[in-house]
C-alpha cells in the first residue's frame, strides 16, 4: 500500500500520521489529511456508491483481513518458551542445573523430565484454549454495514459483513453504538459524536462532520472532524464514510502497545502470593538440609541431590497446567452447553468470584413488553367494559391512523381482546397519539346506534381527566387511585368516551371535551420466564442482585417483588440521592440497597465502583452504549450477543441470549474451576508438605540410619507419579458446597489447612519409618536399604492416594454413585505404589520386592492414618461451616 508522506521527507517505511492509505502504489494517491473529499476518493479509486464485489475481492487478497496483528494467538513454540518463565518452572530448572553441576545425573534427568512435561502440557493447553477462543469469538464477530455493487453498472446495496472483510475504498454506514470498523473519511454525517478514548484518552464524545473545512492551527490528526478511527465508537448520530486504512495500517494498530492488561482478580492474587511463599521455602530447603547433614552426620555435598529432590517434592509444578486446563475446559463447556462465550480465560475465575450482579430491569427481570393487569371502573372495582373500550381505541387508531405497528401498550391491550368484538365496531376516524396531548382518540360507529358516533379516548390519566365532565372531588379520587397504582409499579391508562352526532367533517383534538370517564387500565411489565429460577439460583449461590435502572423506582420494585426479591423501603435509592453522597457514603449504602432508579450511565459506573470499593466482586450486565462506563468499571462485564457493538466488545463475557439463567451457569462454571484449583492446592500442598517434613526428620533426627531415607531418583519418581495423578483435578466436579459461595484462597486459612493435614501425613510417614526400622533391624545393610526405600516409597504413594480420596470424595458425601476422575487417579497411584517395587522397573530405581509381613504393618498404619484424617476433616468442616 502506498503512503503519501508529508513534505518533511520522511521515509516510506515510517507511516506519516497525516496521510491517508490508498489501495495501490500505481494508482493516484490521495492528499494529506486536509485534502478535499474528492481528492481522497480519487486516491482510493472509490466513490460514494462504494466498490464492486470484484474490486473488494482483489483488495482483500492484496491487503489481507482487517484485523490487528496482535489479535492473533501465539504459536505453540512461543507458548512453550513462555511457560519456561513460570516461577515454579524456573526454580525447577535451577535445581536441575545444580544437580547437573555436582554430576547427579539421575536427579537432573528426572527434574528435566518434570520441566518438559509441565511445559508441554501447559503450552498444549494454552494453544488449544487460544484456538477455542478464536473459534468462539467468531460467534460474536463484529459486523459492519457495507455498501457495495455487483458490477460497475449495478445499483449499490447495503449488507452486513464481518469487519475482517473490509478493504480500503469500501463505503460503510455508522449508527449509535457501532464500533468504527477501520480508519474512515466521512462522506455524510448527521449529529455524529464518537468516543475515541482508546486512542486519545479523552472521555467526552467528540463531534464529527463531513465538511471540507481546513484543520485549525496545530490540530492533530485525531482532532480532524472529517476522520474517524478504528478503536473508536459512535456515541450518537449517524454517518456514511469511506474506508481509508484497514488492519495493521490503522492508527489503532500503530498506537496499540500490546494486549490490554486486566487487573488480576482476588483469586489470581491469592494463587500468586501462595506460589511465591512456596518458592521461598523451596529455595531455603537445600541449604538447610546441607547444613544440617554436615553438622549432624558429617555429610556435605553428597547429600545435595537429596536436598534438591526434597525441594522439588514441595513444588506444585502442575499448578499452571491445571489452572489453564480448568479454565479452558470450563469455557468450552459453557460455550457448547449454554451459549456463554468467555472472551478471556481469567474472566472465568472472575465471574465465579462474583458476589454482586448489577443489571437493568428491562430484558432481564422483565420482558420488553407490558401485559394488562386490571381494568377498573370509576369506583375502583374491576370492570371488563373499560378494557374493551381501550382495545377498541388501540385497534382503530392503528387501522385508521396508518401506523406501521402498535406500540407496546396498545399491543398488550389487543392481546386481551377478541378480534370479532373489535370488528363489530365501524371505524370512522382517528386522531393519533401526540406527545403534547398525551392521548389518542378513535371515532367509531357503535352497533345499533345509527346516527351517532362514539369518541373513544385513551391516554395519560391527567390528560384524559382534564377533558372529562367530572367534579373536583371525583377527579381528585381518580387521580389518587391512579397515583397509588403508579407508585406500586404499574403503568396506568385512563379511558373515556363521548357520544357525538354523526358528521362528515374531520374530527380534531378540539372534539376531545366533555368526555364521560369510563375507568382505568393498569399494566405491568411481563416477567422474564426464566428470571425467577435464575434469581433463586443466585440466592443459593450467595450472589446479591442489584437493579440499576433509568425507570421509575416503583416499576423496578414491583418487578423485584413479583419475582420474589424482597425490597424494603430503605433499600431503594434514586439518582438524586446518589448525587448527594460522597464516595465512602455511597460504598456503605450500596451494600444494602437493592434498587437504584433513575440512573444515568455515570450513576451506573459510580455505583459499580462503590460496590468494588466496599470489597465486592461485581459483575455488570449491559447491552447499550449507555452501559459502557459500567461495563468497563465492573470486575466482569457481561453483554448479550444482540448488544450494541461497543458494549459487546467491552464485555468479558458474551451471552447468546439476554438470559439470567446463562449467567447462573457461568457463575457455576467459574466456581467449579476455582474449586478445582483450590482443591488441588489444598490436597497437593498438604501431602507434599507432609512428605518433605517426614523425609527431613528421618534424615536428620535418626542418625543411626546408615543411608538416606529415600534416594533422589525415588523422590522425584514419586513426585512425577503424584503430579500425573493430580491432573485429574482439572476434570473433577467439585462438591455442591463449592457452588454456594465464591472460592476464597486466604493464605492464612490455606496455611492452617496444609499444616494440619501435612502434620498428619508426616506422622503416618514417620510411623512407617519406625515400623521399617524396627522390623528390618539386624538385616544386612544393602538389603536394609533396598527394602526400606521400597517400603517407604509404597507407603508414600498409598497415603497420597488416600488423601486424594478422603479429602476430595469425603466432601461430596462419597458421591454415592460411580467414582470420578480423582478416584480413578488415586486408584492408579496406589497400584503404582504396590506394583512398581517388585516389577522389572524397580531395581534401576533401587527398589525391590517387600516381605509379606510389611503389608500387614502397613495396613495398620494406613488404617490409623485414615481414621485420623477423617476426624481432622470433620473438625475442619465444622470450622468452615461456622465461618
Amino acid at each position: 500500500m502506498a503512503e503519501i508522506t508529508a513534505a518533511s521527507g520522511r521515509g516510506a517505511e515510517t507511516p506519516d500520521p497525516t496521510v491517508v492509505s490508498v489501495p495501490g502504489a500505481d494508482g493516484p494517491a490521495p492528499g494529506p489529511v486536509g485534502s478535499t473529499l474528492l481528492v481522497v476518493l480519487r486516491g482510493l479509486d472509490s466513490g460514494p456508491r462504494g466498490l464492486t464485489e470484484a474490486q473488494a475481492e482483489e483488495r482483500l487478497a492484496r491487503f489481507g483481513e482487517n484485523t490487528v496483528p496482535a489479535a492473533h494467538g501465539a504459536s505453540w513454540p512461543r507458548l512453550f518458551v513462555r511457560s519456561l518463565r513460570d516461577p515454579f518452572t524456573a526454580v525447577l530448572g535451577c535445581l536441575g542445573l545444580v544437580s547437573a553441576v555436582v554430576f547427579a545425573w539421575g536427579t537432573a534427568s528426572v527434574i528435566l523430565l518434570l520441566v518438559v512435561v509441565s511445559c508441554v502440557l501447559r503450552a498444549t493447553g494454552e494453544h488449544r484454549a487460544d484456538r477455542s477462543m478464536t473459534g468462539l469469538r467468531e460467534l460474536v464477530a463484529t459486523t459492519a454495514t457495507v455498501q457495495r455493487r455487483a458490477d460497475e453498472d449495478a445499483a449499490p446495496t447495503t449488507r452486513e459483513l464481518p469487519v475482517e472483510d473490509l478493504v480500503p475504498g469500501d463505503v460503510v454506514r455508522l449508527g449509535p453504538g457501532d464500533m468504527v470498523p477501520a480508519d474512515v473519511r466521512l462522506l455524510r454525517a448527521i449529529g455524529l459524536t464518537v468516543h475515541q478514548a482508546a486512542l486519545t484518552g479523552e472521555s467526552a464524545p467528540v463531534a464529527k462532520h463531513a465538511d471540507d473545512l481546513p484543520p485549525g492551527p496545530g490540530a492533530g490528526v485525531f482532532e480532524q472532524p472529517q476522520l474517524c478511527f478504528q478503536g473508536s465508537s459512535v456515541a450518537a448520530g449517524s454517518a456514511t464514510a469511506v474506508v481509508t486504512a484497514t488492519g495493521a495500517r490503522t492508527r489503532f494498530a500503530a498506537a496499540q502497545g500490546g494486549p490490554v492488561r486486566h487487573e488480576a482478580s482476588a483469586f489470581d492474587r491469592s494463587v500468586h502470593g501462595i506460589s511465591w511463599i512456596l518458592i521461598r521455602f523451596m529455595l531455603l530447603t537445600p541449604p538447610l538440609v546441607l547444613m544440617a547433614n554436615a553438622a549432624l552426620r558429617d555429610r556435605g555435598m553428597e547429600t545435595l541431590p537429596f536436598a534438591v529432590a526434597v525441594a522439588v517434592g514441595l513444588t506444585p509444578e502442575m499448578l499452571p497446567v491445571l489452572v489453564t486446563t480448568c479454565l479452558a475446559r470450563g469455557a468450552a463447556l459453557l460455550a457448547r452447553g449454554h451459549g456463554v462465550i468467555v472472551k478471556r480465560l481469567p474472566a472465568l475465575h472472575d465471574i465465579g468470584a462474583v458476589d454482586v450482579l448489577c443489571l437493568d430491569k428491562t430484558g432481564t427481570l422483565t420482558q420488553d413488553c407490558p401485559v394488562v393487569d386490571r381494568a377498573l371502573g370509576p369506583d375502583g372495582r374491576d370492570d371488563p367494559e373499560v378494557l374493551n373500550w381501550a382495545a377498541v381505541n388501540a385497534w382503530w387508531t392503528l387501522q385508521l391512523a396508518d401506523l406501521p405497528s402498535p406500540d407496546a401498550l396498545d399491543e398488550a391491550l389487543l392481546d386481551t381482546a377478541d378480534e370479532d368484538d373489535l370488528m363489530a365496531y365501524d371505524g370512522i376516524a382517528a386522531v393519533p397519539f401526540d406527545p403534547l396531548r398525551r392521548l389518542a382518540t378513535a371515532v367509531v360507529r357503535t352497533p345499533g346506534r345509527l346516527g351517532t358516533h362514539t369518541l373513544v379516548v385513551k391516554g395519560d390519566v391527567e390528560a384524559v381527566l382534564e377533558r372529562c365532565a367530572l367534579d373536583a372531588d371525583a377527579r381528585a379520587r381518580t387521580s389518587a387511585l391512579a397515583a397509588g397504582h403508579a407508585d406500586a409499579g404499574l403503568r396506568v391508562l385512563a379511558v373515556a368516551t363521548a357520544e357525538r352526532p354523526a358528521r362528515a367533517r374531520d374530527y380534531t383534538p378540539a372534539d376531545e371535551r366533555g368526555l364521560a370517564f369510563r375507568g382505568l387500565v393498569t399494566l405491568r411489565d411481563a416477567l422474564a420466564p426464566t428470571a425467577a429460577d435464575a434469581l433463586a439460583v443466585f440466592a443459593d449461590r450467595a450472589v446479591s442482585v442489584k437493579v440499576l435502572t433509568g425507570d421509575h423506582p416503583g416499576t423496578a420494585v414491583r418487578a423485584c417483588r413479583d419475582l420474589g426479591i424482597p425490597v424494603e423501603q430503605d433499600q431503594v435509592l434514586t439518582a438524586d440521592r446518589v448525587d448527594g453522597l460522597t464516595e465512602p457514603e455511597l460504598a456503605a449504602l450500596a451494600h444494602r440497597t437493592a434498587v437504584f432508579a433513575r440512573c444515568t450511565p455515570e450513576h451506573k459506573a459510580r455505583i459499580t465502583q462503590a460496590l468494588r470499593t466496599d470489597g465486592h466482586t461485581v459483575g455488570f450486565l449491559g447491552d447499550g452504549v449507555n452501559d459502557l462506563p459500567a461495563l468497563r468499571t465492573a470486575d466482569v462485564g457481561i453483554a448479550p450477543r444482540g448488544a450494541a457493538d461497543v458494549a459487546r466488545e467491552a464485555a468479558d463475557v458474551v451471552l447468546a441470549e439476554k438470559d439470567l439463567t446463562a449467567i447462573a451457569h457461568a457463575v457455576e462454571a467459574g466456581r467449579h474451576a476455582s474449586g478445582n484449583v483450590a482443591g488441588y492446592l489444598r490436597i497437593t500442598l498438604s501431602s507434599n508438605l507432609g512428605n518433605v517434613v517426614a523425609m527431613l526428620c528421618a534424615g536428620l533426627l535418626l542418625p543411626f540410619l546408615p543411608f538416606l531415607p529415600m534416594l533422589p531418583a525415588q523422590v522425584l519418581t514419586q513426585n512425577l507419579c503424584f503430579d500425573a495423578a493430580q491432573l485429574a483435578f482439572a476434570y473433577d466436579r467439585p462438591p455442591p458446597s463449592v457452588l454456594r459461595r465464591p472460592t476464597v484462597l486466604s493464605p492464612r486459612e490455606l496455611l492452617r489447612f496444609i499444616t494440619g493435614f501435612g502434620a498428619l501425613n508426616a506422622a503416618a510417614d514417620l510411623a512407617t519409618f519406625g515400623v521399617l526400622a524396627l522390623a528390618l533391624h539386624g538385616l544386612g545393610t544393602t538389603e536394609d536399604e533396598a527394602v526400606f526405600h521400597s517400603g517407604w516409597f509404597t507407603e508414600n504413594l498409598l497415603t497420597q492416594a488416600l488423601v486424594m480420596l478422603l479429602l476430595r470424595l469425603g466432601r461430596v458425601g462419597a458421591q454415592g454413585r460411580r467414582p470420578g476422575p480423582v478416584a480413578w487417579a488415586a486408584a492408579a497411584l496406589a497400584a503404582i505404589g504396590l506394583l512398581l517395587p517388585p516389577s522389572p522397573l524397580g531395581p534401576p530405581l533401587g527398589l525391590t520386592a517387600l516381605p509379606a509381613t510389611y503389608y500387614l504393618l502397613l495396613t495398620a498404619v494406613l488404617a490409623l492414618y485414615a481414621g485420623a484424617l477423617l476426624a481432622a476433616r470433620a473438625r475442619n468442616g465444622r470450622r468452615e461451616a461456622a465461618s
